[in-house]
């Protein structure tokens, strides 16, 4: 089957699954996206798996392993990062994502806990060169990072590139498993049609990528239960998918990990994680 042929398949049983058309034309009520208040419920009463129209993910008990504790902003000061790092260490995050720039600080604030820094590359437009990417790549690994979360190139993936964006994640890739580090990549969700999301998670699983990742959190948008869903049936269960922008609540890290999601990049780490609410975006 060709790439076209993948595409128009995956998204066509996608789309039928969500009934876009008709969203709950068969649905009984009980899907994360529709009914989150009863997954929850399914979860609280011991569950460890939730089912999606049969594309249902594991569904943690507790939340925080899921979640990268996340500051990009550009007026992030020394003190936050410290504040970042700590409060990763206390609830036992998964990792604290950074700019390239606070790699090195956050490492050394975050050695012995078992929380692994991870930083962003091409952030937040995917529009430099891949050279310069793997480059940046191997400087914040060299850094103390293990986990890269790198934006593809946007306008390549909707001119058609398609080789062009492949064999930019793969330099990514190559990199990261040079040193056994792990490459998370954004598609940005919110500027691509539903074809469009199809081919870039298909081309991150070409180019042995371990994760696709939905947002920068910058372009207008950010993670849906859609896209998570969309994403999960076109790499299989062998990736892992990373919802991202606007996940502030419990229940919103909830629906995107019944729908799929592995793991969680959120500003609004601790609300998640102690049932409150944020404004964060990021």
């Amino acid at each position: 089957m060709n790439d076209q042929a993948l595409i128009e398949a995956i998204t066509k049983e996608v789309l039928a699954t969500l009934g876009k058309t008709d969203p709950c034309a068969d649905c009984q009520g009980s899907c994360a996206a529709h009914s989150p208040e009863k997954v929850r419920s399914v979860v609280a009463n011991g569950a460890d798996r939730v089912s999606f129209h049969g594309h249902g993910a594991d569904v943690p008990l507790d939340l925080a392993q899921y979640i990268d504790h996340t500051l990009l902003k550009p007026d992030a000061t020394a003190d936050d990062i410290d504040k970042l790092c700590a409060e990763a260490a206390e609830y036992g995050f998964a990792s604290v994502c950074v700019n390239p720039a606070w790699v090195k600080r956050s490492a050394e604030n975050l050695k012995g806990t078992g929380v692994k820094v991870a930083s962003v590359v091409g952030f937040p437009f995917g529009a430099t060169t891949s050279d310069i990417k793997a480059l940046e790549t191997r400087r914040v690994l060299r850094d103390g990072a293990r986990e890269i979360d790198m934006v593809i190139n946007i306008g390549a993936l909707k001119s058609g590139q398609h080789d062009v964006v492949r064999k930019d994640i793969a330099k990514v890739s190559d990199a990261c498993h040079e040193v056994g580090a792990l490459n998370k990549v954004i598609i940005e969700t919110s500027l691509l049609t539903d074809e469009e999301k199809v081919m870039a998670s298909h081309l991150a699983r070409l180019a042995k990528a371990d994760f696709v990742k939905t947002s920068t959190g910058f372009a207008g948008g950010g993670a849906t239960v859609h896209d998570v869903l969309l994403m999960r049936e076109t790499i299989g269960p062998k990736m892992g998918i990373k919802a991202s922008g606007g996940v502030r609540s419990r229940e919103d890290a909830e629906e995107m990990i019944a729908a799929g999601a592995s793991r969680i990049g959120a500003s609004a780490g601790i609300a998640i994680v102690t049932g409150g609410t944020s404004n964060e975006q990021y």
